[in-house]
């Protein structure tokens, strides 16, 4: 048995003199008022259906659809959307920087680290600040050609 949670959506679109191709949109969650002429306004109605075990008892969350949708761990980074790689990043126990969105930090009992998603590559720095004896940071760099999996161990294998 399967709980269903559904929500509908109002799209709105009202056509605009000055960009005839651009016309602006609204989204509401419910239809609060609408304009009296059909003519100055268009309506679709959109409704999204989600599904969760009953036996959770919960519906489910962002997170959780990301990571249904990672590709198999054998494929490489690269075929990743920018949204599983985050959820995947979260699932290792990396959290993300307020100061800088590419940058995920991780603080294991015997190491801490910062990871950055730049264009290239993926860089990760084990910081000599954290547990552990380090005399100085050691940082790594991975090809977002590799797989997920050889990316994960490589990154939890500490420094």
């Amino acid at each position: 048995m399967s709980a269903f949670r559904v929500s509908k959506l109002i799209i709105t679109s009202q056509a605009s003199a000055t960009h005839p191709k651009f016309p602006p949109f609204s989204v509401f969650r419910k239809s609060l008022s609408f304009p009296h002429s059909v003519s100055q306004c268009q309506r679709k109605i959109a409704t999204f259906v989600s599904s969760k075990s009953s036996e959770a008892g919960e519906l489910p969350t962002a997170e959780d659809e990301w990571l249904s949708r990672l590709p198999d761990k054998n494929k490489p980074l690269y075929s990743h959307s920018l949204p599983c790689i985050e959820a995947w990043l979260r699932s290792l126990g990396f959290y993300q920087s307020r100061e800088d969105r590419a940058v995920w930090l991780i603080e294991k009992p015997d190491w801490h680290a910062h990871l950055s998603l730049d264009v290239t590559d993926l860089y990760i720095r084990y910081l000599k600040s954290g547990p552990g004896n380090l005399e100085r940071d050691v940082e790594r760099r991975f090809s977002y050609a590799l797989s997920r999996e050889d990316i994960e161990n490589a990154i939890l294998g500490g420094p």
